[in-house]
């Protein structure tokens, strides 16, 4: 289960003689938050995961985990002989993992089912990070060395660069959602991962 939002400002500076190089710098801050459940049952801790996890989602009253992130490119345009060039794009993805925490005694036999269990959640999620991790590297690709002729306030400059921005975010918003598809579907690894869970 994701969460995303994407924010994007621009600057705009002007330059006297020789320009410097474009360049590109990303940032990734990653927390991860818990809730704890309880239960002797694998079927009593999907229930706890039902009522206390983060958010509602499928076939759960709310979703087992949850990976949001906020996406914000810090954008420097600048103008030299009547061509913008952006110089300089620092993007961040702030990415905050929410996962269930098994917060009661359990018998071996439901402690080795949890860590699998538990296991594949937290891959589910970690593979969404990987998604929006590849998308700020696209991002960057498609925004590097970006230039036009333009007008004082470099307007075209702008809005292709935020144009292409959120054309990436788009396109891997889209894989973001084709993963969950397959992972969410009827007799998809989500249902597994359940139902090997609640199996006594």
């Amino acid at each position: 289960m994701r969460v995303a939002v994407l924010t994007c400002l621009a600057a705009i500076g002007a330059l006297c003689g020789f320009a410097p190089s474009a360049s590109a710098d990303t940032k990734v801050l990653v927390k991860t938050r818990t809730y704890d459940i309880s239960g002797t049952t694998g079927a009593a801790l999907i229930e706890a995961m039902d009522r206390k996890g983060p958010k509602r989602h499928g076939f759960m009253t709310h979703a087992i985990a949850l990976t949001a992130y906020t996406v914000n490119w810090d954008l420097e345009v600048r103008r030299e002989g009547g061509v913008c060039h952006l110089r300089q794009a620092n993007g961040t993805l702030d990415l905050t993992y929410t996962l269930p925490r098994m917060a009661s005694a359990a018998t071996p036999a439901l402690q080795k089912r949890w860590k699998r269990f538990f296991a594949g959640v937290r891959a589910h999620e970690h593979s969404h990070g990987r998604i929006a991790r590849t998308m700020m590297r696209a991002t960057e690709k498609s925004i590097t060395g970006l230039e036009f002729a333009d007008n004082w306030l470099c307007s075209k400059t702008h809005r292709e660069a935020r144009r292409r921005i959120k054309a990436v975010y788009a396109e891997y918003e889209a894989k973001q959602n084709a993963f969950d598809a397959r992972e969410h579907r009827d007799g998809g690894h989500v249902e597994h991962l359940v139902g090997a869970l609640r199996k006594q």
